[in-house]
């Protein structure tokens, strides 16, 4: 399973102490040629991830792209409900990198 802290950052100051940063994921606008389906039973997140990104990791960024229709609390999907599969994924993750470099 994808590990949602895999990309949060930490500080660690002069007396050792560690500070967290949040982890930020940039706001995933539509594309032309962005994928529309329709969920089955038993899709799930990280699978569709890895079949459209092969990479099971990046199940966030469906998440994100569609807020409306997923709950943040699973990778389930409900079963009858059109998601939109982003495309532009190179964008994307060069846009989550931007957000989340360490100053």
């Amino acid at each position: 399973m994808a590990n949602r802290y895999q990309n949060t950052n930490i500080r660690i100051d002069k007396n050792k102490n560690r500070y967290y940063k949040n982890t930020v994921y940039p706001e995933i606008f539509p594309n032309i040629n962005d994928i529309y389906l329709l969920t089955e039973l038993g899709d799930r997140l990280d699978i569709l991830a890895n079949t459209y990104y092969q990479d099971t990791s990046l199940w966030w960024i469906i998440s994100k792209a569609n807020p409306d229709k997923i709950k943040r609390d699973s990778l389930l999907l409900k079963p009858g409900i059109q998601i939109r599969i982003p495309s532009d994924i190179q964008n994307i993750l060069n846009n989550f990198e931007n957000l989340n470099t360490i100053e």
